[in-house]
């Protein structure tokens, strides 16, 4: 078992690393597990523990959605939580609405679902996770310092590629590994 998820790779820079940055500075206090910028991503479907025997259907499937479906870009704007301001759960940076980025998850969750693989029931909701929250100490410094970024532009991004990933879960964070990349050209 392999446990897996589909992914857009995203590139961290100019404004988005410097909020990042600002972000885990001003929360330094805060019991917040920090996504390395390297793992940085945009979750299309999450697939938890999956048999390796369906790795290569998964794999031609992906290929066969994301061939010819065409480049596009989006725009990361806005940070927020999940949970609430008094519970949070996770810090995120979120998307503008994008159309071509609705259609492709529609398109790999139908492929998924002629190939024999659930995936989850609830709405597909993209964003970044900047940190996962253990607990929060100073509510009015943390909720303060996630509405300063609430509508702010962080970087746009060209998307041209898909990646299915292998989470490997280890003690200082979760490494993700490749096992298979598909263009949308």
């Amino acid at each position: 078992m392999k446990r897996i998820f589909i992914a857009l790779e995203i590139k961290p820079e100019g404004i988005l690393l410097d909020t990042f940055s600002m972000l885990k500075h001003n929360l330094k206090n805060e019991a917040i597990k920090w996504t390395k910028p390297e793992n940085i991503h945009i979750t299309l479907v999450f697939l938890g523990d999956t048999s390796e025997a369906k790795i290569s259907p998964l794999c031609e499937m992906l290929r066969e959605k994301c061939d010819g479906f065409g480049m596009f870009n989006l725009t990361l704007n806005g940070t927020g939580i999940f949970r609430s301001i008094s519970d949070p759960r996770i810090i995120w940076i979120g998307l503008m609405t994008s159309e071509k980025l609705l259609k492709l998850n529609r398109a790999i969750v139908n492929g998924l679902g002629s190939i024999g693989i659930k995936t989850e029931e609830r709405p597909f909701n993209p964003h970044l996770t900047l940190g996962r929250i253990k607990h929060i100490n100073d509510n009015e410094t943390f909720k303060t310092e996630v509405e300063r970024y609430k509508n702010q532009f962080f970087q746009l991004v060209p998307v041209s590629q898909v990646i299915l990933y292998e989470s490997i879960l280890l003690q200082t964070g979760p490494i993700f590994k490749q096992l298979g990349c598909f263009s949308l050209l």
